[in-house]
């Protein structure tokens, strides 16, 4: 039992220190950093980025995250956003520094990609994403509930 707990580990901590699309085809390096480094990040100015559906971030999220998704859900299957660029580039500068998030950790890889080769060079991917967030217990920002009865 050990050794499988000792193999998961392992496992976990190669995942964590090189992640998927690391190395893009265009060059850029994505540096993903777990949930309690891009905390601090956030402590010490970066800005949150949630890639996640307006839906998704409706349920809860990142205490003054900014949420432009990356993807839509539609009846075909998720679907890039077309217009994701441009939406970033009207709500934050190429100099901003940014931890990009989504729910997971997967769309917010891409979403850093298109960021780096788009010249922001102050990006990096949160590993885990909003799940990882919360299981640590880190604030987050739920709706209110209905009170109206």
């Amino acid at each position: 039992m050990k050794t499988c707990w000792f193999v998961f580990h392992c496992t976990c901590l190669f995942l964590l220190l090189v992640p998927p699309l690391s190395l893009c085809s265009s060059g850029a390096e994505v540096v993903t950093v777990d949930v309690h480094a891009a905390k601090d990040l956030l402590h010490s100015g970066y800005r949150y980025l949630d890639v996640r559906t307006e839906e998704e971030f409706e349920k809860g999220h990142v205490v003054d995250a900014l949420n432009i998704p990356y993807m839509f859900i539609t009846p075909e299957g998720k679907v890039k956003n077309p217009k994701f660029m441009e939406q970033v580039r009207s709500a934050c500068n190429k100099e901003d520094r940014l931890v990009v998030g989504c729910q997971s950790g997967v769309r917010s890889v891409y979403a850093t990609t298109d960021l780096l080769n788009a010249d922001f060079k102050n990006a990096c991917n949160m590993g885990g994403g909003y799940i990882e967030w919360v299981k640590n217990g880190f604030a987050v920002k739920k709706p209110e509930p209905d009170t109206e009865l």
